[in-house]
């Protein structure tokens, strides 16, 4: 079993040698322009263009709640748009923040972090603009990942 590290720094540049898988939580509506979607988009256009063509085309794919899409980004890095959450605003529905669909998500990218001998790196996914409680994330990332002996960097922003 990995520890699941926690550092202070930008997940868009993530430590270390080898491949690194940047995960992040995406919302089922095809918005992308709050939050730590800015950052990855000031990085690489792909994350962005890629995640706004799956929603376009979700007829005929398999976006929905729990869904991931991997893409490189360069020759060491991937991003997995994840749909962890369900709408944009906390409403009379709660917060948009969906624990299942990060949960069924993070089964996927251990999958892929495996094949590809990645590490994980994230922000605290699920905790900004969905609303969740990092105290119910955790748990998932170290059953999901670090419980698989994938190495996971948590990145909180900041000096």
């Amino acid at each position: 079993m990995s520890e699941i590290t926690h550092i202070r720094g930008d997940a868009t540049a993530p430590h270390g040698k080898g491949v690194k898988m940047i995960v992040h939580v995406c919302n089922d509506l095809g918005g992308w322009g709050k939050g730590f979607v800015l950052a990855l988009s000031r990085r690489w256009p792909e994350p962005e263009a890629a995640y706004r063509r799956w929603h376009r085309e979700r007829a005929g794919n398999d976006f929905g709640l729990g869904a991931v899409q991997f893409m490189q980004v360069s020759p060491y890095v991937w991003v997995a748009n994840t749909v962890g959450q369900r709408g944009m605003r906390t409403g009379s529905n709660g917060v948009p923040v969906r624990y299942e669909a990060i949960d069924t998500a993070l089964t996927a990218v251990a999958d892929r972090a495996l094949e590809l001998g990645a590490s994980v790196h994230m922000p605290r996914i699920g905790c900004g603009l969905a609303g969740g409680k990092w105290s119910r994330i955790e748990p998932l990332i170290e059953k999901r990942l670090a419980a698989r002996d994938i190495p996971v960097t948590v990145y909180d922003f900041g000096q």
